[in-house]
């Protein structure tokens, strides 16, 4: 049994999913004669996936390319589960890893179950209790630990979450977030922010960034006016800068309501490396993203979630983030509050990230090696020990 090397398949196709599952990536390569690693790219956010498979250095053995324009999730269901299909029945894994809620990572979950391989989850056990907020990721990843056998759950929330759901506790192992990790590793690489011109001198930046399905319509055009109202009022001390996502239905409405305010600066989305120092450089971020939630953190910035639910308690709890909404006029008031009040942004700024030291992937790749026999000890879970 100890002499056999294990084939783990990682399969990933948006942003958020390659920048937490390299950390993976990166340490399975250390143990080269335990493990096999396939990965498979479903090339959902092409562009952006790439950039971040190239920075470090990282090459899929399988690319899908699913990606069609305005695709509905019912494609992208189909498409990857049609596109992994083959791959499980031509490498047969002893295990495929996903990450998170999206859609892909379901599909991909989905797919080994049918085949009788063992699923393993990156980043799970999150929970709104809210099955359409946000929609489809509240589904995505419930359904998901229904068919996965090792969970590896990023807080104790998380793991508490899964244990209440009655999910056996010798599957589930508590690791922290690859997210740190993944931005520890990447800010480590520098980067010249003048290369993309996005400094206004003299100006506090505050970092936008807003694009669930939830929030389009009604609750991305308040906060749009918000923002507008934000940077009219304070143009002299503040500036936005606001990656706008490349779906269609996003960038009909900030363009309509942000086009053409001079200290509100409409930029294509970014890359993950200059991205990450752009969180370093803000005064403070506005969001709806999940991983933003955990990652800011990380540089001392105070986090606005434009969301009326987090599967995130865990900042919420430390103060570090601020669940506010989407409502006009809340925004902009949370925001007065962190311009116009130092301690209030300095309570938000020192308080400690509860997400992770840089050290999941690492104790995710300790979890697979006790699993396989091929280590005597269940590692010591995140929170448990010391470096």
């Amino acid at each position: 049994m100890k002499n056999k090397k294990f084939k783990i398949m990682i399969v990933f196709g948006t942003r958020p999913e390659a920048i937490k599952m390299v950390p993976v990536i990166l340490e399975l390569q250390k143990f080269q004669d335990e493990f096999q690693t396939v990965l498979v790219s479903t090339g959902q956010h092409r562009q952006m996936l790439d950039q971040i498979l190239s920075l470090f250095n990282i090459k899929p053995n399988y690319d899908l390319n699913i990606m069609k324009k305005e695709q509905s999730l019912s494609d992208i269901v189909v498409n990857s589960i049609k596109g992994i299909d083959p791959i499980i029945l031509r490498e047969k894994p002893d295990v495929l890893l996903v990450q998170g809620d999206t859609s892909t990572a379901f599909s991909a979950g989905l797919a080994a179950f049918q085949h009788k391989v063992l699923v393993g989850h990156v980043e799970a056990g999150l929970r709104t209790g809210n099955k359409n907020n946000p929609f489809p990721e509240e589904m995505n990843r419930r359904l998901l630990s229904s068919v996965s056998d090792l969970h590896f759950a990023p807080t104790a929330i998380s793991k508490n979450n899964l244990l209440a759901e009655g999910i056996k506790p010798d599957s589930v192992f508590l690791t922290g977030n690859t997210v740190i990790d993944a931005l520890n590793l990447t800010i480590n690489k520098p980067f010249d922010l003048s290369e993309i011109n996005l400094e206004q001198p003299d100006k506090k930046m505050i970092l936008l960034t807003t694009h669930r399905r939830e929030s389009f319509g009604k609750p991305m055009e308040d906060t749009c006016l918000a923002v507008s109202t934000l940077a009219k009022k304070y143009n002299k001390e503040i500036y936005f800068v606001f990656p706008v996502h490349r779906n269609p239905v996003v960038r009909r409405i900030v363009d309509k309501n942000l086009g053409g305010i001079e200290n509100i600066v409409l930029t294509d989305p970014l890359d993950y490396h200059p991205f990450a120092h752009m969180m370093k450089k803000s005064n403070f971020i506005l969001t709806d993203s999940g991983g933003i939630q955990e990652e800011a953190p990380s540089f001392g910035k105070p986090v606005l979630v434009l969301r009326e639910t987090t599967e995130r308690p865990e900042a919420i709890t430390a103060g570090t983030v601020r669940l506010i909404g989407t409502n006009t006029a809340r925004i902009i008031e949370e925001a007065e509050i962190l311009l116009e009040d130092k301690k209030a942004y300095d309570k938000m700024a020192k308080a400690v990230n509860p997400y992770g030291d840089g050290r999941a992937a690492e104790r995710i790749v300790r979890a697979l090696l006790y699993y396989f026999g091929l280590r005597d000890k269940k590692p010591v879970e995140f929170g448990g020990e010391t470096k």
